[in-house]
């Protein structure tokens, strides 16, 4: 992973807390599903030695990938307090679609933390993308699979 990654704090602390727990918990207990299926004598069918040496490679490949996540992170810091006027990376910004009565709020975050249903979009996503920059009061077109959607910023917290 040699490209930034933006997260905000809550998100930085929650993959250590993942982290943590991979090394700590689930490493351990994995290492002794091992050694208890190693017990059992040919490994060539044993499928307890099979599922944990498959669940390990899982487990290892994750670890090294939070490692690297958190190593190279660029960590959002909140707004302050006198208000933020432009769109970035940490930014919650309300929005209310053309033609739409219903205002949607997102937050803009990194794309390892991105989760569209709880609110929360990826900065490299067509929406992210196109409101990055912007000021409250701007018409914004965004680039969606249905075509082009222009949206209104409302407020930017």
């Amino acid at each position: 992973m040699t490209d930034a990654q933006y997260l905000t704090a809550q998100g930085a602390e929650k993959l250590r807390q993942e982290l943590d727990e991979l090394i700590n918990v689930k490493r351990p207990a994995l290492a002794a599903q091992l050694k208890e299926a190693i017990s059992q004598g040919d490994l060539s069918e044993n499928a307890d030695y099979i599922d944990a040496k498959e669940q390990q490679a899982f487990l290892e490949g994750r670890i090294q990938y939070l490692e690297n996540l958190l190593r190279n992170a660029i960590i959002i810091e909140d707004r302050d307090e006198a208000g933020p006027s432009v769109v970035r990376v940490g930014s919650e910004v309300t929005i209310l679609g053309e033609g739409e009565t219903e205002e949607e709020t997102y937050r803009i975050v990194g794309a390892a933390e991105a989760n569209p249903r709880n609110g929360k979009i990826s900065n490299e996503s067509p929406m992210g993308s196109a409101l990055l920059g912007k000021h409250e009061g701007d018409v914004v077109s965004v680039q969606t699979p249905g075509g082009e959607w222009k949206v209104t910023i409302k407020r930017i917290r």
